[in-house]
């Protein structure tokens, strides 16, 4: 078992800035950039802390292998060569799941059949036995072919980190949470900022906001499939967890001010902020944004219905100019000040693009 491992954490388009900034400061290191992802290294230890801490990041995905693979031989005698034995244990179940692009091998059940095969008969010669039951902790193969590129993964998340455990439930459409914690990391979001959101729904991004705001690691709510690994053990999450718990700031001058028509969406905000532990801080009410003016020094963050998931282009686009309308009478930050703030409205064959415009100051 090697001391350092090489890890994968995709992320949304966009935001591997952010992504990065995390990464460096858990102390990752031979941090690398790509389109929609980040690898980086890092011992069992970065395993665990990248899980309880990074906000931007989809998963945490250790790289086992990457070669090329042009025809099923290829990728048979690449999954063998891993030592699939100081890994997984022989009671270990292993789905496998992966995507393929541009490559040979386009049949992705095709692929996971050979990958299962080859980890199933590396396992058996190696525990020397003849059955694998599967009934133990799982351990979640995945795997990517791009222009006949293969990488082996080891999933060491298992639901996505998007999922923190606070919001149970949620609105229609809502915003997912990796995302939302981007917006306030590019909001510039800071430990005595005050930030509010004219269509909070069920309050995603103001909570995403105040446990930036207050350092709560998104982790600390919820378990992980690496939790299950022998080769992470239970000490270094207990410690990594302490960590986390031990460098959150509790007293930090930080207030968030929700809004929302729906009573339902009121309510439910509430009650995730009272889930994420920031209640204190994030404070909602039922409000129309026809009457919203920004407060002094106000960040104002959000995501208003664009006429796909939820709403009409035609309402989306009323919502926007209402907005902007509002915005010209109450100059906010919008990540910095004097910063142009276009409201889009999404284009169809029959409805071209639409916009307002108007400028803090």
């Amino acid at each position: 078992m090697p001391a350092k491992f090489e890890l994968i954490a995709p992320c949304f388009f966009g935001c591997e800035s952010t992504a990065k900034f995390e990464l460096t400061r858990i102390g990752a290191e031979n941090i690398r950039v790509d389109d929609g992802r980040l690898s980086f290294a890092g011992g069992a230890e970065m395993i665990a802390a990248a899980n309880l801490n990074l906000r931007t990041v989809e998963r945490v995905m250790l790289l086992l292998a990457r070669y090329r693979a042009a025809t099923f031989d290829d990728l048979f005698d690449g999954v063998y060569d891993i030592p699939w034995e100081e890994l997984l244990p022989a009671d270990a179940a292993f789905p496998v799941t992966g995507s393929s692009l541009n490559s040979q091998l386009s049949s992705v059940p095709a692929c996971q059949s050979i990958i299962k095969k080859a980890v199933v008969k590396r396992l058996m010669a190696k525990h020397h036995t003849s059955v694998l039951p599967e009934t133990g902790a799982e351990y979640k193969i995945r795997f990517m072919l791009r222009k006949d590129q293969c990488e082996i993964m080891l999933d060491t998340t298992g639901d996505g980190l998007h999922k923190r455990g606070y919001r149970r439930n949620a609105m229609e459409a809502p915003i997912r949470e990796t995302l939302a914690a981007t917006i306030a990391d590019l909001g510039r979001v800071r430990r005595d900022s005050l930030v509010e959101d004219p269509f909070c729904g069920s309050g995603t991004l103001l909570i995403e906001a105040a446990q930036k705001a207050m350092n709560i690691a998104p982790g600390l709510k919820r378990r992980f499939a690496a939790e299950r690994y022998g080769f992470v053990p239970a000490a270094i999450w207990a410690e990594q967890r302490q960590k986390a718990l031990a460098e959150a700031k509790l007293d930090v001058g930080f207030e968030a001010f929700g809004y929302d028509i729906d009573p339902a969406a009121v309510a439910l905000a509430n009650a995730n902020a009272k889930l994420a532990g920031v209640e204190k801080r994030c404070h909602f009410e039922v409000a129309d944004v026809a009457d919203f003016a920004a407060k002094q020094e106000a960040i104002v963050l959000t995501n208003p219905p664009y006429g796909e998931r939820m709403s009409t282009i035609e309402g989306a686009a009323k919502l926007a100019r209402t907005l902007a309308g509002r915005w010209k009478h109450t100059p906010v930050q919008a990540c910095m000040r004097s910063l142009p703030i276009w409201i889009l409205r999404p284009t169809t064959a029959s409805v071209p693009t639409s916009a307002a415009k108007c400028t803090t100051a």
